[in-house]
């Protein structure tokens, strides 16, 4: 048999940029292939930073099983549209967002007894408030004692979704966190944005190098195998920028800096663990070709029309249809609605409660 001309010679469309990209439709058809199957059977875990709600929304709206183990109905104030300003129906469990994988891993240690958080209780104006998921009481509990008790019951809550999980799918978002010097544990925002007392001498920015979040995913990994050994993992990396950066570096540099080691990061795991799989909703938005079409006036949260086209390629891919594009598009808009809404309302907020110490 004669050798080839070159190692390129006869590879399919996908493997050359002008055909796989300049000439393909947009999202390409074939940009992702599925390692494994996925039916609307499958008990689906969801966690990780912000980007991860839009996700579960849109397989929720396909007709899959999201797991959900804190639900509002178990919520005796009738939160009614106010469910996802407490924290509920965002993830399969009432824990925020998870932007660092070490958050994830001591998350899991703490739900099987193997982690105690040194700095437990925030307090503001009065108020007390979980320092590892600050923003799922709006307004704090009143008391310490209540902090503890829904800390634990949410605990439960992880470890029974985690049992139920055929599918695992987390977002990767950020490599730099705030810690608590003395212990390492992670905060999802630093001390003193939403409570707290920030404090240079305990708290200690920190960012995690590539080793450091790939040991720290598989070590969560054994964690969730420990309880659930058959469990898939499906990656993705979220394509929303940092909104600000601690590190010195200009914020563009910081956040080229954070997703480049974590997608890096998500292909090692991909690589070398047969049941972890790479969706690339982060390549889909911010590829040269989507031109920031996927992103809305801020140029950090991703559209709803983005939203829509990642979920039709990912469904599309497993051989689903998904859920009318209008409709994934009118959900996630409706969730940024409530989103910037929230924020406003914090905000103001803020300025009364500032205005009010000047007095």
């Amino acid at each position: 048999m004669a050798a080839a001309s070159s190692p390129y010679a006869g590879l399919p469309p996908r493997a050359f940029w002008r055909t796989g990209v300049v000439e393909a439709p947009y999202p390409p058809p074939d940009i992702f292939r599925p390692r494994w199957g996925l039916d609307r059977k499958d008990r689906i875990v969801t966690a990780g930073s912000c980007f991860a709600q839009h996700v579960g929304r849109a397989l929720r709206l396909a007709g899959f099983e999201v797991v959900d183990t804190e639900p509002v109905s178990s919520d005796p104030r009738n939160l009614g549209d106010r469910a996802a300003e407490y924290g509920y129906g965002l993830y399969s469990a009432r824990y925020g967002n998870i932007y660092t994988v070490r958050q994830l891993r001591q998350l899991l240690a703490e739900a099987q007894g193997q982690f105690i958080p040194a700095d437990s209780v925030w307090e503001k104006a009065g108020r007390t408030f979980d320092p590892l998921r600050p923003n799922i009481e709006p307004s704090g509990f009143a008391t310490q004692m209540d902090v503890q008790n829904a800390r634990n019951a949410h605990l439960a809550a992880v470890r029974e979704a985690f049992a139920q999980a055929d599918v695992f799918v987390f977002t990767m978002g950020l490599t730099e966190a705030w810690t608590h010097k003395a212990s390492g544990q992670v905060y999802p925002v630093a001390p003193g944005v939403l409570a707290g007392t920030f404090d240079p001498d305990r708290h200690v920015l920190q960012t995690f190098r590539l080793a450091e979040i790939r040991s720290d995913f598989e070590a969560a990994l054994a964690m969730i195998r420990a309880i659930n050994p058959g469990v898939r993992v499906l990656l993705t990396v979220s394509p929303v920028p940092l909104t600000a950066t601690a590190t010195g570096e200009h914020v563009l540099v910081a956040t080229t800096q954070a997703k480049s080691v974590l997608r890096a990061c998500a292909g090692e795991l991909c690589a070398d663990h047969a049941q972890i799989d790479y969706f690339p909703s982060y390549e889909i938005v911010t590829s040269a070709k989507a031109a920031g079409q996927f992103f809305e006036p801020n140029l950090r949260s991703v559209s709803a029309a983005g939203v829509a086209r990642v979920m039709q390629t990912f469904l599309a891919a497993y051989g689903h249809a998904p859920a009318p594009a209008p409709a994934i598009a009118a959900e996630a808009a409706d969730s940024e609605a409530r989103r910037q809404e929230r924020k406003a309302t914090r905000k103001e907020a803020r300025r009364l409660e500032k205005g009010k110490s000047k007095a």
